[in-house]
């Protein structure tokens, strides 16, 4: 089903907001729209949008490879989690509400909620001409918790490069606004309590093979390296400042 790009870029979750119609003009390219990628008619999770086009990142992460995460990986993501909450009483909450409370057996909701969430911080967290040093508030934590801005980001490459096979790399939000660095396998996040996590993630790097491969190879390293050119530090101390409410 094909809706209006003003209802559906800024849709979160299962909400939906209005934003300007020219954002749609503005995002398309010779790879595509990503306001065209749209979940399966009746699923109640949307997908949220991008609010940069499939080449904004460029040349820190490729067109093409964006184009395969989103509207591939992230898109299957989005519509397998609606089959598996569809009838539930999960398909009334929100998706941090179903990670909160989820039962670490039922693995279509940890696999593809999880897959649904991770994502759309990911995406949120990026944007064009973005990268440098975080300021503020968040920068003060991070030389409080890590020393200085530098340890953080050693400590998170370490975090993103040294978990075996696919996965994640966070920084969350604790107890008392304390920041730490986790990573996690496959699709799951700091979200999912019942697995021993817990914590307000406000960024992470996706270290699936997907997410690099086409442009970094084997080289998971130099693909983290580039993330951290185009991480928007602006929006993670939004959600910092939200998390220690």
């Amino acid at each position: 089903m094909i809706i209006g790009f003003a209802a559906f870029f800024m849709m979160a979750c299962n909400t939906k907001n209005e934003t300007g119609s020219d954002l749609k003009k503005e995002n398309a390219t010779e790879m595509g729209n990503p306001a065209d990628v749209q979940v399966n008619e009746g699923g109640v999770f949307k997908m949220k949008g991008l609010p940069y086009a499939y080449n904004a990142l460029e040349p820190f992460i490729d067109a093409r490879t964006m184009e395969i995460h989103y509207s591939r990986h992230h898109l299957a993501y989005a519509n397998n989690l609606n089959k598996a909450v569809e009838g539930t009483e999960m398909a009334n909450m929100s998706i941090e509400e179903v990670l909160k409370g989820l039962d670490p057996e039922n693995a279509a909701v940890r696999n593809n909620g999880g897959g649904y969430y991770n994502h759309n911080l990911f995406w949120e967290v990026l944007g064009p001409d973005k990268g440098g040093v975080p300021q503020g508030v968040l920068a003060d934590a991070i030389s409080r918790d890590f020393g200085s801005f530098d340890e953080f980001k050693k400590l998170f490459t370490e975090a993103a490069t040294k978990q075996f096979g696919s996965g994640w790399a966070w920084l969350v939000v604790g107890n008392e606004g304390k920041l730490s660095i986790i990573s996690t396998p496959n699709q799951d996040n700091p979200l999912m309590e019942k697995l021993g996590n817990s914590g307000t993630p406000i960024f992470a790097i996706d270290v699936w093979e997907h997410a690099y491969y086409l442009h970094y190879q084997n080289k998971r390293k130099d693909y983290v390296e580039a993330v951290f050119s185009v991480v928007n530090w602006e929006k993670v101390t939004e959600k910092y400042s939200a998390a220690i409410l």
